[in-house]
C-alpha cells in the first residue's frame, strides 16, 4: 500500500507535466494555423486542459492532506505541484493575450519563442519521469540542465524579439501588445526552469 501510495505522487507530477505539453501543443497549433475568428475555440480547449491539471493538483492536494508518511519532504511536493501547475496558467495566458488583444495576424518572430516553450515542456515531461526514480536516475541532471538551457535560449530570443519590434515596428499600440505577448511567452519557459529549481531541490532535500 505504501509503495502505491509513493507511486500516486510521482505519477501526478508526470500527469502535470503531460498537461503543460498539451497546453504546448494547443499554443502551436494555435499559431501555426492562426485563425483570429477560431480563437474563442482555441481559448476554450486551452481551458480545459488548465482546468484538468487544476483537478490533478488538487486530487495531490487532497491526498497529502490525509497522508502520515510521504515519499519525499511535504514542502517539495507541494512546491512541485505548484510549478507544474504554473507552466500550464502560462501557457493559458498567452493565448489568451492573443484573444484579448484581438490579435489579427502573428508576428513570425514569435515562432521560435514558441518553439522553445514546447521543447521546454516536453523536456519537463521527461524529466519528471526520470524524478519518479531520482534517487537511481542517470539522467536526472542531464534533464534540469537542458531546461536551464532552453531558458537561456528564451530568453535571448526575448531580447532579439524585443529589439526588432522597436527598431521595426511605428504603431506604439502594436508595440506595447506584442511587448506583453513577447514576454508572457518568456514567462512560461521561467515557469519550466522553476519546475526544474524545485526538482533539484527535491532531489537535494531527499538523497
Amino acid at each position: 500500500m505504501a509503495k502505491k501510495q509513493d507511486n500516486f505522487y510521482f505519477d501526478t507530477f508526470i500527469s502535470c507535466a503531460e498537461y503543460a505539453v498539451a497546453a504546448s501543443k494547443i499554443l502551436r497549433k494555435c499559431i501555426t494555423d492562426y485563425n483570429p475568428d477560431n480563437l474563442s475555440e482555441i481559448v476554450e480547449e486551452i481551458h480545459s486542459t488548465e482546468h484538468a491539471a487544476d483537478m490533478k493538483k488538487h486530487e495531490l492536494t487532497n491526498v497529502l492532506a490525509k497522508a502520515f508518511i510521504t515519499p519525499i519532504e511535504r514542502d517539495d511536493i507541494i512546491m512541485l505541484s505548484q510549478c507544474l501547475d504554473e507552466v500550464v496558467d502560462k501557457i493559458e495566458d498567452v493565448v489568451l493575450r492573443l484573444y484579448c488583444d484581438n490579435i489579427r495576424t502573428i508576428r513570425p518572430d514569435m515562432l521560435k519563442a514558441v518553439d522553445i516553450v514546447e521543447e521546454c515542456c516536453s523536456e519537463m515531461k521527461l524529466m519528471m519521469e526520470d524524478f519518479a526514480s531520482f534517487k537511481h536516475s542517470k539522467t536526472l541532471h542531464e534533464r534540469i540542465i537542458r531546461i536551464n538551457t532552453l531558458e537561456e535560449d528564451a530568453d535571448k530570443i526575448f531580447i532579439s524579439n524585443m529589439r526588432t519590434l522597436h527598431t521595426t515596428e511605428n504603431d506604439p499600440l502594436e508595440i506595447i501588445i506584442w511587448r506583453d505577448i513577447f514576454r508572457y511567452l518568456e514567462q512560461c519557459a521561467d515557469a519550466c526552469e522553476h519546475v526544474a529549481d524545485a526538482a533539484e531541490k527535491a532531489y537535494m532535500n531527499n538523497t
